[in-house]
């Protein structure tokens, strides 16, 4: 599991949905929804540190800065480490923010050509990050 500690600096409210802004240090913005509200969640407050929280196998890699895609959660760096399975890889990305992994398919790491040393940026869909406040 990822994790990543922030701060949140927006609460947009819809019904029962909420769409959770959080400023990582240095500067780095991350939106994730939850189904809860500030009035059914207490930690859902402004200025409350906050856990991020991420599968490896929600984390999209891609070599390019700005593709054109939806996904607006993207975090860059350098890969640490490639662990090359025979279906499945893990890949490891050192970023600003610390330690982001990923699994992918091996596949994907060939077309890709990952290796160590390499800049890549993962990219997390807004509705697979979760929040901790422990």
């Amino acid at each position: 599991m990822n994790r990543l500690r922030g701060t949140i600096s927006n609460i947009e409210v819809n019904g029962n949905l909420s769409l959770v802004t959080v400023h990582l240090q240095p500067p780095l913005t991350l939106k994730t929804i939850v189904v809860e509200t500030p009035k059914t969640a207490a930690y859902l407050q402004i200025e409350n540190e906050i856990d991020l929280l991420f599968k490896e196998t929600e984390v999209v890699l891609g070599t390019a800065e700005s593709p054109n895609i939806s996904l607006q959660n993207r975090i860059s760096g350098t890969i640490r480490e490639v662990e090359q399975g025979q279906l499945l890889s893990k890949v490891l990305l050192e970023t600003k923010w610390g330690g982001i992994s990923s699994i992918i398919s091996s596949n994907a790491v060939r077309q890709l050509g990952l290796s160590k040393g390499m800049n890549a940026t993962a990219f997390i869909k807004l509705n697979e990050i979760m929040l901790s406040n422990t």
